[in-house]
């Protein structure tokens, strides 16, 4: 914070701002390949809907990653950033006919999330007369139940995703499915993310990989070879504990010994896991008052940067810390606080009388934990700008900032709503 201060990325022209750590990034890699066996056939595909940032992207891809993707935008970014379609996994639950046709022309990996998709995934196999190189399967709702977070659990009876598998006759579509289909190779699930237990994930991957050994038997042929697995490994929001991704690699593998053994080629899915503890924002307070009796401090951390702490805060808590006009750790006496952002409703708060060394006017705001979902995906309200981005790392004692994304001008935001957006402005910081 205090080299940020110095090099002028915090002041009045440019009260918010947003940080990625780029060693950490290569450190939370370096932990997640680690946590699995090395016997074990494994590919981490970054989920680039928790970090879009096509400068992130490209940095995870540096560091081994691959890349699940949920729509066309994000495949374009994921292109953008140098992922090949061999490094690919397209999930989308509301592929187009044209995605779809794109994707398998492409040899993207592809999980259908439905039999009419695979109808679709039909017609073109018929017509193709190459076929495709993609890694096709069918993703599987195992209806093995919901996580402390309803709206982040995709598990339960009624889920959106995915084919039911404990609906009645749905088990044996399925198999039927994939014994008709000799390029179905792959079976897909992914329980959940923040808020589901290890040990529902186990259970989930669990019953797919017993549906694969079920199919496989039935086709008399290893006709699955390969689970994608998903991520969900949930993020401690309220503390510094860093992911635990040898845990829960180890209560998957425990739950489902077939993928322990090595029987099926493994995928994982992880996003906010990977991300979030590797990014922060940090705000100048503009304004502070009392009101009730408690302090307020009026920031630019706000619903348009921390869209579900804002309109979800006892699902997505957030730290803050304070830190003086200088960009030193506060000394201020703690007390209770509402910290506040600028957005025009009474909701928009990030913290909730919260203990903090009293902030004033100039100080600055930090909300950690933030690299996933937050300032990479911004909500358009009240036709407030994207802050910048910068990435850092220390060299040689030394705080040194990359220009991961330019700050917003008003002008791209007038522009924006009037369709003249241009290529150039938003690929400047790619």
């Amino acid at each position: 914070m205090r080299a940020a201060v110095r090099a002028g990325l915090l002041d009045e022209d440019a009260p918010l701002a947003a940080f990625i750590d780029l060693r950490g990034i290569e450190e939370t890699a370096a932990a997640l390949r680690e946590a699995w066996p090395k016997h074990l056939d494994v590919r981490h595909a970054f989920a680039a809907k928790a970090n879009c940032l096509v400068p992130v992207l490209r940095t995870l891809r540096g560091h081994g990653f691959g890349c699940e993707v949920a729509s066309a935008g994000e495949l374009a970014q994921a292109l953008a950033a140098g992922f090949t379609p061999r490094e690919l996994v397209f999930d989308s639950p509301a592929k187009s006919r044209a995605e779809i046709e794109a994707a398998l022309a492409a040899g993207i990996a592809l999980n259908a999330d439905n039999f009419q998709e695979l109808e679709r995934i039909d017609a073109f196999m018929a017509r193709a007369e190459a076929g495709t190189h993609s890694d096709i399967g069918v993703r599987i709702n195992p209806q093995t139940g919901l996580g402390g977070i309803e709206a982040m659990s995709t598990s339960g009876e009624h889920s959106k995703f995915g084919v039911p598998l404990r609906d009645a006759g749905s088990r044996a579509r399925i198999v039927d499915a994939y014994a008709r289909r000799p390029w179905l190779r792959w079976i897909h699930v992914h329980a959940g993310s923040q808020g589901m237990a290890s040990k529902v994930i186990g259970a989930s991957v669990a019953a797919v990989a017993g549906l694969a050994l079920e199919i496989n038997q039935a086709c008399d042929e290893r006709r699955v070879v390969g689970i994608d697995i998903g991520g969900g490994l949930t993020v401690d929001f309220e503390g510094e504990r860093a992911p635990g991704f040898a845990g829960h690699a180890q209560a998957i593998l425990a739950a489902a010994p077939q993928l322990a053994r090595g029987e099926f080629r493994i995928v994982t899915e992880f996003g906010r896991s990977v991300m979030a503890k590797n990014g922060f924002m940090a705000s100048r307070v503009e304004y502070t008052k009392v009101a009730g009796g408690r302090n307020v401090a009026i920031t630019h951390l706000g619903a348009h940067v921390a869209t579900r702490t804002a309109f979800a805060p006892e699902s997505w808590p957030l730290r803050v810390l304070a830190y003086d006009a200088h960009g030193m750790p506060s000394r201020e006496r703690v007390t209770t606080q509402d910290i506040a952002g600028p957005c025009c409703f009474a909701g928009d708060l990030v913290a909730r009388a919260y203990p903090l060394p009293r902030l004033r006017q100039g100080d600055i705001a930090v909300i950690p934990d933030t690299g996933a979902y937050y300032f990479s995906t911004p909500f358009r309200y009240n036709s407030l700008p994207m802050p910048a981005v910068y990435g850092f790392e220390v060299v040689s004692g030394e705080v040194r900032f990359t220009l991961l994304r330019r700050a917003e001008s008003i002008a791209d935001v007038v522009a924006e709503t009037l369709g003249q957006v241009t290529a150039q402005g938003r690929s400047e910081a790619a």
